[in-house]
């Protein structure tokens, strides 16, 4: 991953990938998981995105991971919580009722901190990579979450010619390539988002659409 890049976009306030509401796709389509109030709940690259808090309040413990001291610490300030802190082989962790919060690299989380997580709500993770990062991204991540793990996944899908990435378009063929291996996918809703998001219109984008997924683990055995 392009630590410096992301380090930079954090330090020079180039954040408009971070929204100011909980996502609505989040707060819909969640309880198609049915998890249970305690399941541990990984969201990688997680920014500082209210829907971190939100997973809490659901009764969930979340897993947060974010490389930006910036994005964590302004989390916290925001919320107003005053975590405790301790240094980790993984990186520095702030834990506060119901959430810890890892600054550290996604890639750097170990099989035993994976497969203690019941579920993944991937909004900005996979579509923040490039294509040869999401391959190594999901081969990491999702190859070491347990058994019967569910995961919301959300992507974009846009002609990826009219903009650079990130976010990067992940359309469905390649959700399929990544996870069909051993998640079920299902594809829960499609939104054409470009009307509501002109920063994308005004960089030539032409049609762009987000997809809700629901995922779940097979047995590796099962495949």
């Amino acid at each position: 991953m392009d630590t410096d890049f992301w380090l930079q976009r954090w330090k020079l306030g180039q954040t408009g990938f971070h929204q100011d509401r909980v996502m609505p796709l989040l707060q819909k389509h969640w309880p198609a998981l049915g998890l249970t109030r305690d399941s541990r709940v990984l969201v990688p690259l997680a920014g500082k995105s209210l829907d971190v808090a939100w997973l809490a309040a659901q009764g969930h413990r979340v897993l947060a991971v974010e490389i930006s001291p910036l994005a964590v610490q302004q989390f916290f300030a925001e919320h107003q919580l005053t975590p405790v802190a301790r240094n980790t082989p993984q990186g520095l962790l702030y834990q506060t009722e119901g959430i810890d919060f890892l600054c550290g690299d996604i890639f750097q989380l170990d099989a035993a901190t994976l497969a203690s997580c019941q579920a993944c709500y991937d909004r900005a993770a996979l579509i923040a990579l490039p294509p040869a990062l999401r391959a190594r991204y999901v081969a990491h991540v999702y190859g070491q979450l347990p058994a019967g793990c569910r995961a919301l996944l959300l992507t974009l899908d846009y002609p990826q010619t009219e903009m650079d990435g990130p976010p990067f378009s992940v359309p469905e063929t390649e959700v399929h390539t990544h996870y069909g291996a051993r998640w079920q996918i299902d594809a829960l809703e499609t939104r054409d988002i470009l009307a509501h998001e002109p920063k994308f219109a005004e960089r030539g984008i032409t049609r762009m659409n987000t997809t809700a997924y629901r995922l779940t683990a097979h047995d590796t055995e099962a495949g």
